[in-house]
């Protein structure tokens, strides 16, 4: 009896985590496809509007637009870096440290960065609560919506980054990750 309970109890777990793992999945792409449809839609809205401007036919609203989608590229595109492990690092020297060390100063840098993260967090909400009045030049949109992109991109990162630390936790092997910087 006992036994089917602890059983049942594993498998309502296995069942949980794999739902969570295919939420998180669709986050990501969706995470993605935002953050690539966004740099697309900039890269078209100032190229037009260079290219009106020239003719004398200004487009005044594709400038705000596009600093509305940057703000967002930038918090969403740093959680996909780092979710792939695809951003600049420097590791000659920690590649030089014993293996303890090693993992030391990964869990330690991961800390660093959760706790910048969480005072983006901190400070990102009444930012973006005091900008509600504030409104883009050219568009009628409240400029939060720009400024929502610091915590919401850093909680992102933040559920990324414990992510990664329960995942190396488990495996309990610190390996390089990513493409070395040149």
């Amino acid at each position: 009896m006992e036994r089917d309970r602890k059983r049942n109890s594993r498998l309502k777990t296995i069942k949980a985590s794999k739902l969570l793992a295919a939420i998180y999945r669709g986050f990501c792409i969706i995470e993605e496809t935002i953050v690539a449809v966004s740099v697309a839609a900039i890269t078209f809205l100032v190229f037009a509007s260079a290219i009106a401007r020239s003719i004398n036919f200004p487009i005044s609203w594709a400038i705000d637009v596009s600093l509305l989608l940057l703000a967002w590229v930038v918090f969403l595109g740093a959680d996909t870096a780092l979710r792939r492990s695809d951003f600049i690092r420097v590791d000659f020297f920690v590649r030089s440290f014993p293996p303890q060390i090693n993992k030391f100063l990964y869990y330690f840098f991961y800390f660093l960065i959760i706790l910048f993260l969480l005072m983006l967090v901190r400070y990102g909400i009444p930012l973006s609560i005091e900008n509600y009045k504030r409104t883009f030049q050219a568009l009628t949109i409240s400029y939060s919506w720009a400024t929502m992109s610091v915590p919401i991109g850093a909680l992102s990162m933040i559920i990324t980054i414990l992510i990664k630390l329960v995942k190396k936790w488990n495996d309990d092997k610190i390996v390089p990750e990513g493409k070395e910087a040149i």
